[in-house]
């Protein structure tokens, strides 16, 4: 069954909701943002691999974190459901480092790159160097993507730019990057 919310939710600014929400602690401004984005969130989480009572438990601990961070909540930085959704997304992420953590290989794991521990170390030393050098925007943008696991929308909206400029500044990093590590320009 899908889900379908009247006229006035769909109208609802759901950033004040959680500006309110900060200032008065209301369970029915709470219960009003609960209806309209717990069947969004586990259908977001669904899509991303969850099973359906995982993604339950996650909408339950996505919600209960929306209660209790309001006041950080700032919507000149982000709408509400950006913030809500990145709130999932990185619950999302925790539980499958914490449950299945062979999901992310290390490199040293395909002998027939013939990679070694020793190249590790040498490499990422070589990548710091790289990412040192780059401009404090492109290293930025890089660390965004990578370490944050953010979209180019997510970076634009954080770094108040054009998604444009972001990727075009991923790309000249990317650049630098190839030619500073020895790769192909």
């Amino acid at each position: 069954m899908e889900f379908k919310p009247d006229q006035a939710a769909q109208k609802q600014d759901f950033r004040q909701v959680l500006v309110d929400l900060a200032k008065s602690r209301d369970k029915k401004l709470f219960m009003q943002l609960y209806d309209y984005f717990a069947p969004r969130l586990k259908s977001f989480l669904v899509r991303k691999g969850a099973n359906e009572e995982l993604a339950e438990e996650l909408v339950q601990e996505t919600l209960l974190s929306v209660w209790r961070k309001t006041s950080s909540y700032d919507p000149a930085k982000a709408t509400a459901s950006t913030w809500i959704f990145r709130i999932a997304r990185n619950l999302w992420i925790d539980r499958l480092r914490k449950e299945k953590p062979d999901m992310l290989s290390p490199l040293n794991s395909y002998p027939e790159v013939g990679y070694t521990p020793s190249m590790a170390a040498c490499d990422a030393g070589r990548l710091k160097d790289a990412l040192d050098a780059l401009p404090q925007q492109q290293a930025q943008l890089v660390y965004k993507v990578y370490y944050e696991g953010k979209s180019h929308r997510e970076i634009a909206e954080d770094m108040d730019m054009p998604i444009g400029s972001v990727k075009s500044g991923l790309r000249l990093a990317f650049d630098k990057l190839r030619v500073r590590i020895g790769g192909e320009p």
